[in-house]
């Protein structure tokens, strides 16, 4: 490679090293959302488990009738399984496709502590809370899980109940009461966050490690009605109140990202990817109605620099 004639235009021989050059222009090291397969049925108020490639949605609202349904994806489409035995909307799924629970929710007729744990092939009803609750979050899996939040019916509470596999203990409340939330759902029993939510600013950020909830920053846009997913370290919050916003948690700040292409709320709780790199949303309310859109969320590996030297 030649940088000219003489040494006025040999860096090597003017800086005494070379210079480094690259060969493709940089790539902004970032995520996107893309269209994945559609939901067999539209619904919103919905639950789910799992990660990008092999998930779960359960219930829902499909107006006006509340559902037992029950689908899985694949990575790819969905296809339906068998349904829960109680169908409800407003609940909350910890777990994985393979192995999932679906706790509280509204049945047509009531708030309920209802759960139901999935084993692959068929649902269960296992031990119900300590407490009604609908609009909640949760984190973990079918052995050792945690839910917290939510809303009894009459009011929002901050009441935290964790899962040993067998039984629902009472433990440390959240700071602040509120319903409509979402967390890091593929976090674990003693390793999450509680995020947004109905209650001013409605952008409260909680983290839970295994005894206490300590409040720590907040999402740059407050809403409720959204949907999260990943780790304590690693999470995205993305949707709410009709805004396609999403924002990447770095295990101590939120950053804005690139944002759904459709506008919902009351989308998934739960399911909603492993890490804040792979994530998956479906399902929800729109201005044009109840959605069966699925969107995946992908962040590229890091390219590698070519160094060129004379």
């Amino acid at each position: 490679m030649s940088y000219g004639s003489g040494n006025s235009g040999d860096y090597k021989k003017l800086k005494g090293q070379n210079i480094q050059v690259l060969d493709t222009d940089p790539v902004v090291y970032a995520g996107a959302w893309a269209t994945g397969g559609a939901m067999n049925t539209a619904r919103s108020e919905l639950a789910g488990a799992g990660v990008q490639t092999a998930a779960i949605a359960f219930g829902g609202l499909v107006y006006p009738p509340r559902v037992g349904i029950n689908e899985l994806y694949d990575g790819t489409s969905w296809t339906e399984v068998g349904d829960m035995n109680t169908a409800r909307s407003t609940h909350t799924g910890v777990g994985l496709s393979t192995a999932a629970l679906a706790v509280g929710g509204q049945t047509p007729g009531a708030v309920v502590a209802i759960n139901e744990s999935w084993n692959g092939s068929a649902w269960t009803e296992v031990a119900d809370l300590n407490a009604v609750k609908q609009n909640m979050s949760g984190s973990g899996i079918t052995t050792a899980a945690l839910v917290f939040a939510g809303n009894n019916g009459t009011a929002n509470v901050a009441t935290n109940e964790v899962w040993n596999g067998s039984g629902w203990t009472e433990v440390a409340d959240l700071n602040t009461a509120r319903s409509d939330i979402a967390s890091s759902a593929n976090g674990t029993s003693t390793a999450t966050i509680a995020f947004g939510g109905g209650t001013s600013p409605k952008a409260q950020n909680e983290l839970w490690n295994g005894t206490a909830w300590t409040e720590v920053n907040d999402l740059n846009t407050g809403r409720q009605n959204l949907a999260g997913g990943g780790t304590s370290t690693a999470a995205l919050a993305f949707g709410g109140e009709t805004v396609t916003n999403t924002e990447s948690w770095d295990g101590t700040s939120w950053t804005e990202v690139s944002e759904l292409a459709t506008a919902r709320y009351d989308l998934n709780t739960g399911g909603g990817g492993a890490t804040n790199k792979a994530g998956l949303a479906f399902g929800g309310n729109a201005p044009g109605g109840k959605q069966n859109a699925t969107e995946e969320w992908t962040v590229p590996a890091t390219v590698t620099n070519t160094t060129i030297t004379d």
